[in-house]
């Protein structure tokens, strides 16, 4: 109860620096929706902020203005704007604290009773209400529609395959409750892809069978050229894609362009609900701008000053060449750390097809030995100066987890321990010295990945290198993503090259999922963890007795409701893990080059660049970003007096 007593305090202290201190009575309007607010087109300001906005805490105070340039590699990168904009309900700090965002306070019960506080007076970006309805739209006529959502809801509001009860107590509260615990849902509400759990009502209504005019929707469905009401609906609900500029959106800033497009435009949301101590309505930037471009060129591009702030398609191997660039492009590089167990690591499929090599991958002493036979020191020195940690796929030292012989278990490099475990298996060489597979076909190990980065190539040549000292041959095969991924899943890859776990910072209290067969996204055993996602509707149970207990541990984590409760599941998985060898982590603490533009303001100098939890830019608000134009005309900004 001590974990819950401390969240709730935090939620406290949280909401009192949310509403405005006493006696602010003056709000600044934006410069470029003044003339808009003059025509009468748009509202004033303090018709358009809720009653108690978000008040934003920033390094500097800034002025609004400017057009952000990013670059992209394709159209899907749209839904990056969700996740780095980060309007959530509830948000992680950079110091991973979790606090209301959008929610003006959170009530915690023995953390099986939530509930949501909305701010009054919070509006859509097309100026409706956004209130408890949209959460009762989503609740009972989307994802419980079967139509709509075939699998129902989504792990983390199940625990324990408990339904939540769902109450609305009036139009800016509601409950959400159940019989078990469920640590799982804040942090869902707060991830990088959040659970979006409302939808805008009053523009998705029109799609809907239980809402819609008969004829209108027919004729709708006709046009879109989809084959039902459901498949419409689901084509223009993309809260995560951001791909429908017609969607209403509560983030900074909302999207703007059709798709595809070479140019994608995202401009400010008139009705956002965060602002600053000066009284500016957020975000600063008026708009972002992507620019598709090719994956490879990007770097270079971004070194020719293309990019306001750019790390998507950087890598180390950049840094030097980018930062060569900085006085002449007008930019600076800083590097951020980077939050996963292993900056890649190579994943056996336990749910590979082939029984042959299926029977060999599920063995033990296999791993482990490819784990022995792969020289980590030299993969550091050469593609990272030395500069990274080597060991395996587990959580890092800053997270307090840590302990030194998860990431030190069998990641010597011994070539002779692990000849003498090959040779155990039976795995004998022929003529060449290469050793065969229990059927007598070469033992040559073919390693997919999505090719999206050199860096991988290059590993993958080094490690080739020190597998073919025990008589194995190594291939790469890279290919497109949604190739690589469907091969995965369906099992067809026998082992991939990919980054390591997500959150290498994790403490008791953040999910441990990725040790547990959870997802299908889980490379090491994609059909297990469909299994557990769909409820069993698809994929493979699970049949491996090391991995049955890590379901298990998990499920003791799930039903504890105390950090001490947490600590130990924590601890045995992350020992299992490490022993089994389920992935084979490389290296880890790889930093990212950030490439920010020299007049961006509140980009931090020493930051994080992480997925899960902190949605890369996203948990030091990119709202807040601003451009300083000292030197230049300054902004003119009409104040205005706010109602008592």
């Amino acid at each position: 109860m001590r974990r819950v007593a401390a969240f709730r305090l935090l939620l406290c202290l949280v909401v009192l620096c949310a509403t405005p201190r006493a006696g602010w009575t003056a709000l600044l309007e934006t410069p470029e929706l003044a003339p808009l607010v003059a025509s009468g087109a748009l509202p004033p300001v303090a018709e358009r902020i809720p009653q108690a906005p978000a008040l934003a805490e920033l390094e500097q105070l800034g002025q609004p203005g400017g057009e952000l340039r990013m670059l992209m590699a394709g159209p899907k990168d749209t839904r990056l704007m969700v996740v780095y904009a980060y309007a959530r309900l509830v948000a992680y700090t950079p110091a991973l604290a979790l606090v209301p965002d959008m929610l003006e306070k959170v009530d915690v019960e023995g953390d099986r009773v939530f509930t949501l506080h909305l701010r009054a007076g919070h509006k859509w970006s097309d100026g409706k209400p956004f209130t408890t309805e949209d959460f009762r739209y989503w609740f009972e006529d989307v994802i419980n529609n079967p139509d709509l959502s075939p699998s129902g809801l989504p792990v983390s509001m199940l625990p324990n395959g408990n339904r939540p009860k769902f109450t609305v107590l009036d139009p800016t509260t509601v409950r959400y409750s159940w019989d078990t615990p469920n640590p799982l849902f804040l942090p869902a509400l707060a991830g990088p892809d959040p659970l979006f759990i409302y939808r805008p009502a009053h523009y998705l209504k029109k799609f809907h069978e239980k809402y819609a005019e008969p004829a209108k929707l027919k004729e709708m469905v006709k046009s879109a050229g989809v084959r039902n009401w459901a498949a419409l609906h689901n084509k223009m609900d993309g809260m995560y894609r951001n791909d429908n500029p017609d969607l209403p959106s509560l983030d900074p800033w909302v999207l703007k362009t059709r798709l595809p497009a070479d140019q994608i435009v995202f401009e400010r949301n008139p009705y956002y609900y965060r602002v600053d101590g000066a009284g500016h309505q957020l975000p600063y930037i008026d708009r972002v701008v992507y620019s598709i471009a090719s994956a490879k060129i990007i770097p270079a591009k971004t070194g020719a000053g293309e990019s306001d702030l750019q790390a998507r398609y950087l890598s180390f191997d950049d840094y030097t060449f980018l930062k060569a660039g900085e006085s002449e492009s007008g930019y600076k590089v800083v590097l951020w750390r980077t939050g996963p167990g292993s900056q890649l690591a190579l994943y056996p499929n336990l749910n590979v097809s082939d029984d042959v090599w299926r029977g060999l991958l599920r063995d033990v002493r296999f791993r482990r030995a490819l784990s022995l036979a792969t020289d980590r020191h030299e993969i550091n020195q050469v593609i990272y100066f030395g500069l990274a940690t080597e060991g395996q796929n587990t959580v890092l030292p800053e997270s307090p987890l840590y302990r030194p012989e998860y990431r030190a278990a069998w990641s010597s490099y011994d070539t002779t321990e692990a000849n003498r475990l090959l040779d155990l298996i039976g795995l004998k060489r022929g003529s060449d010295g290469l050793r065969q597979l229990p059927d007598g076909r070469p033992l040559d190990i073919v390693v997919e990945d999505s090719g999206e980065a050199s860096e991988k190539s290059d590993v993958l040549e080094l490690v080739r290198d020190s597998w073919a000292k025990v008589g194995i041959r190594l291939f790469s095969r890279p290919m497109q993503l949604t190739l690589f991924r469907r091969r995965v899943f369906s099992g067809e890859t026998i082992m991939s090259l990919d980054k390591g776990i997500e959150n290498g910072l994790a403490t008791a209290d953040m999910s441990p999922w990725e040790f547990a067969p959870t997802s299908q996204q889980q490379l090491e055993w994609p059909k297990w963890g469909e299994y557990f996602e769909t409820k069993g509707n698809a994929g493979e149970t699970v049949d491996m007795p090391s991995a049955i207990q890590l379901q298990q541990l998990y499920q003791r984590w799930l039903d504890a409701s105390d950090a001490e409760g947490h600590l130990e599941p924590w601890h045995e998985m992350l020992r299992i893990w490490a022993d089994e060898v389920y992935s084979i982590g490389l290296i880890a603490g790889v930093q990212q080059p950030v490439v920010v533009n020299a007049r961006l303001r509140n980009v931090p100098e020493d930051g994080i660049y992480n997925w899960d939890p902190g949605a890369h830019f996203g948990i030091y608000k990119p709202d807040g970003f601003w451009f300083d134009r000292s030197g230049g005309p300054a902004a003119s900004a009409e104040l205005v007096d706010r109602p008592h």
